[in-house]
């Protein structure tokens, strides 16, 4: 497994993207079939720069190969997503390209299928939301100020898992002075539920369009570059704050309908920084529901890496002060209550910042923790060790440990399956010729029992298909 593709960043993203192009469907089997093929239990796996699916009849044990038994692709695929019993999707980010993509299904005889292709606008989230996966950044649009600065805004692709159809917002929807203090923003991560779709809204600062038409939103004049600085999706021009003015404020979007041109509902704290995981431009989801409906909203205080003395041609940059912590949205409300918990200081804490999470069944939730300080975090940057497991029963606000994983794990699954009130996660040892292991873990006890083992670098989650008959 490369821990690489699992490695959060601390830099601010600069979005770009291009025009949909229309979707194709496929003529007949993508893939050659192999009769090795069993089960529907999917796993995507890498070996060396060549990725394939294999199946299985169970991830509880025994073991399975990639050689001789795989479906191999050319595509790279970044993110998979299992849409539901009959669809999954692979989804690839390409830098300052357009995102490509694929709908996949398992045939009769549990061989994976390209059912859809897709090219889109490029995106920093996704999620799913009624028959569509969802891509999302936030790019330039046709409106400009009196300068001639482009007006930021989302660009939104809904690709259809059904019928193969692709397409993009209709209208511009401004991310400029969406929160009403003059920065532009993006969003992290999709949550539908009570009929709802939840999202979290992080701020990046104000662009040259929102210094030049809403002066009176900087808060202070040495956070505007004089010059250029920074790097990579951290470059920065004369003229823009690069980075939010409000680092310990946490946003969520509400929206009613089915697409985001709908004007959404916000609910805003200050008791936790931003709410999301982040690497270079992705931006990863900390917002989760339970099986109630209540949305729990997690933050890891990053905020708190940023350089009070701005940077190169930057005399200074607004830093976050929180902690790691998380707050509620009850189930049906469309504001925050006075539910909180600071995830650094409770008992059984390891005082080290979070790095991401997920829900794992019921009002429990998977913690990935940084292994160090947030200070080591802000030397150490992309580099900083991130081994900590740890499950979160929210509605006792308590830690769980889990018992039964190997010690040196080098690196873990970026998304849990989960089954009959069980995760399952695959883990990565710095043993020499380690391989993927899948482990089964009870959110209630937090005991972990080893499972099937794949013969790859590199197994990232697992999900379970129907077969078509």
């Amino acid at each position: 497994m490369n821990s690489k593709n699992l490695t959060l960043g601390l830099t601010a993203a600069l979005i770009a993207g291009g025009m949909f192009t229309a979707c194709t469907e496929e003529e007949g089997p993508s893939f050659e079939s192999h009769n090795s093929f069993k089960g529907n239990y999917v796993i995507p796996a890498t070996a060396g720069e060549t990725t394939y699916l294999l199946t299985s009849e169970t991830l509880d044990e025994g073991e399975i190969s990639v050689f001789g038994s795989g479906k191999e692709f050319q595509d790279n695929i970044s993110y998979w997503i299992f849409y539901d019993q009959n669809y999954f999707f692979g989804i690839t980010y390409n830098d300052g390209n357009n995102g490509t993509g694929g709908c996949y299904y398992l045939d009769g005889n549990n061989v994976p299928q390209k059912k859809h292709s897709y090219n889109f606008n490029r995106f920093t989230t996704y999620g799913k939301w009624g028959e569509n996966v969802i891509t999302i950044s936030t790019g330039d649009t046709k409106q400009t100020d009196t300068k001639g600065n482009k007006a930021q805004g989302f660009l939104i692709n809904y690709l259809n898992a059904k019928d193969g159809t692709n397409s993009t917002n209709q209208k511009d929807i401004l991310a400029e002075n969406f929160l009403g203090n003059g920065e532009k923003v993006t969003m992290a991560g999709m949550v539908e539920a009570n009929g709802k779709l939840y999202t979290s809204i992080v701020p990046m600062g104000m662009s040259h369009y929102g210094v030049n038409t809403w002066p009176d939103k900087v808060v202070n004049q040495d956070y505007i570059a004089t010059g250029e600085g920074g790097s990579g999706s951290g470059k920065y021009t004369a003229g823009q704050i690069p980075s939010t003015q409000y680092p310990d404020q946490a946003h969520i979007a509400i929206y009613s309908g089915s697409k985001f041109e709908n004007e959404p509902v916000i609910a805003t704290t200050d008791r936790i920084g931003f709410a999301c995981g982040r690497m270079k431009s992705q931006y990863y989801q900390t917002i989760w529901c339970d099986d109630d409906g209540n949305l729990y909203v997690f933050s890891g205080g990053y905020g708190r890496t940023t350089d009070p003395n701005g940077g190169t041609n930057l005399k200074a940059r607004a830093q976050g002060k929180l902690q790691s912590g998380v707050v509620r949205i009850p189930k049906g409300a469309t504001d925050f209550d006075d539910y909180y918990c600071n995830l650094e200081t409770m008992d059984g804490a390891s005082g080290h910042p979070l790095f991401r999470c997920w829900h794992v069944g019921g009002d429990y939730f998977l913690l990935n923790n940084y292994s160090c300080t947030i200070e080591e975090v802000k030397t150490l940057g992309t580099k900083a060790p991130k081994a900590e497991l740890v499950i979160f029963k929210a509605s006792e606000q308590r830690l769980i440990p889990i018992t039964g994983l190997p010690g040196n794990i080098s690196s873990f699954g970026n998304t849990p399956y989960l089954e009959n009130k069980h995760f399952y996660i695959p883990v990565l040892t710095t043993e020499d010729g380690a391989k993927p292991t899948f482990y089964k873990i009870s959110p209630e006890t937090g005991e972990a029992v080893k499972g099937l083992v794949v013969e790859a670098d590199e197994v990232t989650l697992a999900g379970k298909v129907a077969l078509v008959k």
